[in-house]
């Protein structure tokens, strides 16, 4: 059995405090704002790549897992020697009974069906005897199962314009998700690249699984040339940043894809693509739960 207790302590002592608990034998810390879903809750976010202002909220609430045969008191007092003083009071106690916690989290993972006949299926699922086209993926360590409405909208643009023998990339290829449905789809060749090396290796291992053929590399080591068909599922920011890194990719009467992109935040992605010598035009192609998937040609 386990067992989570709560403290309340202010931004100051979050890290510190954190640090010190698992330490001292907290199995896991998580945060979240003591004010949310109250007038004065703060949002708290950062972009990959972009720092977050601040890493905490003007008070937290810290949820602190342990095996029950701790004592919650002792280990919170130890912990908080030298940070703060007196010790935070625990706010609550709770016992959680003991789970399949594997089975619960794959449950969540269900197959998902993509457009007309693109699907993704863990592994732990047969594919639907429907399923055309089948991405094998498991939640892992970088970003991309199919579920994120950005990911989904990326897939379902691969779905509707087959890259039959064109050559792909995806930039920030994450699980690598893009680049083995463009080569189950039909692409004569795809090349992921990442700056996180983690991402890299879990999309190598996920394209092997798939029997999809691809070059997955960092971004200093990619190949030279143009592609048919260049992906970039990231976010706004980096995708402006981006934006001539990313048009000199793309072929003449090639396609450049993007999503990652807030609606309102459309414009001003569309606006960097057009400013550049080797402008590509975008459009918003299609728009899910707030975000949008761009796309356009050159020449």
């Amino acid at each position: 059995m386990l067992r989570e207790f709560e403290i309340m302590v202010n931004a100051a002592a979050v890290e510190p405090l954190s640090d010190a608990l698992l330490a001292a034998g907290a199995l896991s810390v998580s945060v979240r704002d003591a004010d949310a879903d109250s007038d004065i809750e703060e949002p708290l976010f950062g972009e990959p790549g972009f720092e977050p202002a601040r890493n905490a909220w003007r008070e937290n609430r810290l949820a602190v897992l342990i095996d029950s045969t701790m004592d919650p008191a002792d280990l919170v007092a130890c912990a908080a020697v030298g940070i703060l003083d007196p010790s935070p009071r625990i706010a609550s106690i709770r016992t959680i009974a003991d789970e399949d916690w594997v089975r619960l989290t794959q449950a969540q993972f269900a197959p998902t069906r993509i457009g007309t006949r693109l699907w993704v299926v863990p592994s732990w699922h047969a594919p639907p005897e429907e399923a055309s086209v089948v991405v094998r993926l498991d939640p892992g360590v970088a970003f991309g199962t199919g579920t994120h409405p950005t990911t989904r909208l990326m897939l379902e643009w691969l779905d509707a314009h087959p890259p039959s023998g064109l050559r792909v990339l995806d930039y920030g290829c994450g699980s690598g998700i893009l680049a083995i449905a463009a080569a189950k789809l039909g692409a004569a060749h795809v090349v992921g690249t990442d700056i996180d090396e983690q991402a890299l290796a879990a999309a190598r291992a996920n394209a092997a699984a798939n029997l999809a053929p691809g070059d997955y590399t960092a971004p200093d080591l990619l190949p030279p040339g143009a592609f048919d068909l260049v992906l970039a599922n990231i976010l706004t920011n980096p995708l402006k940043l981006l934006a001539p890194l990313l048009l000199e990719r793309v072929a003449q009467r090639g396609w450049l894809v993007l999503s990652g992109v807030l609606e309102r935040q459309a414009e001003e992605v569309r606006a960097a693509y057009a400013q550049n010598d080797a402008q590509v035009p975008l459009s918003v192609w299609r728009a899910a739960e707030g975000w949008v998937c761009l796309s356009g040609t050159r020449g």
